[in-house]
């Protein structure tokens, strides 16, 4: 088994899902009292939302560098960063460190298209739905992606850094999310990215009959393919 490197506390409320899919997908993949291996170095998330509001990416850049060469020392045979806003610096990082990073939205666009899924909606923080380090990466693969329009993105970012990002779940939040998710689907989505590994803490597919990628599930199941290969 590889040791599974984490970049994690931007949110911890979201790395917290990440340990416990990661050990229950080993669990299942092994049977007994398997368990991942994981070396987490978890930042201060204070510090990263600052430097993210500031757009000094650079500084994040580096400090996430700092923490990827820690874990790689640590033992780390691969590296997942537990966000994904902050594959914003996902080029940056993987340059300092020897051990590959698995990117979210690669996974996430595999899941896509042994979906079928063609055209999405992306939710996430303003950084995400709104700039091309996600988006791009999502359209080179061949899928199309749509966004909720200026209110509704600037309402998605409020929730996310001022309720989830602090454990709570809100439901008229909830109520909100759920009608910008039909929204998307009426613009034609055929599917919905939960491109925030916090926003699966308030909106789960039953809650909607609109297909929802979670990105937190789908990079943990393939970091955990990659740790049995």
């Amino acid at each position: 088994m590889k040791t599974i490197g984490i970049l994690g506390g931007m949110s911890w409320e979201s790395t917290l899902e990440y340990y416990r899919l990661l050990n229950q997908g080993v669990r299942e993949a092994l049977g007994g009292q398997h368990s991942a291996r994981i070396a987490l170095y978890s930042v201060d998330f204070a510090q990263i939302e600052q430097l993210q509001h500031e757009g000094n990416w650079e500084a994040t850049a580096e400090i996430l560098a700092r923490a990827a060469q820690g874990v790689e020392a640590a033992g780390a045979d691969f590296l997942l960063i537990a966000t994904n806003t902050m594959h914003k610096v996902a080029d940056q990082v993987q340059a300092q460190v020897g051990i590959p990073l698995l990117h979210i939205a690669d996974a996430t666009a595999d899941s896509l298209r042994r979906h079928g899924i063609g055209k999405v909606g992306l939710l996430g923080t303003r950084f995400t739905m709104e700039q091309d380090f996600y988006r791009e990466r999502l359209r080179q693969q061949g899928i199309e992606v749509l966004v909720p329009d200026e209110g509704e993105r600037e309402l998605v970012h409020r929730v996310i850094y001022t309720e989830l990002c602090q454990g709570r779940a809100n439901p008229d939040s909830k109520a909100r999310y759920l009608e910008i998710i039909a929204g998307l689907a009426g613009r034609g989505a055929e599917g919905v990215i939960l491109g925030c590994t916090e926003i699966s803490l308030l909106v789960q597919q039953p809650d909607t009959p609109v297909p929802l990628f979670d990105t937190t599930a789908i990079h943990t199941d393939r970091a955990v393919a990659y740790a049995l290969d």
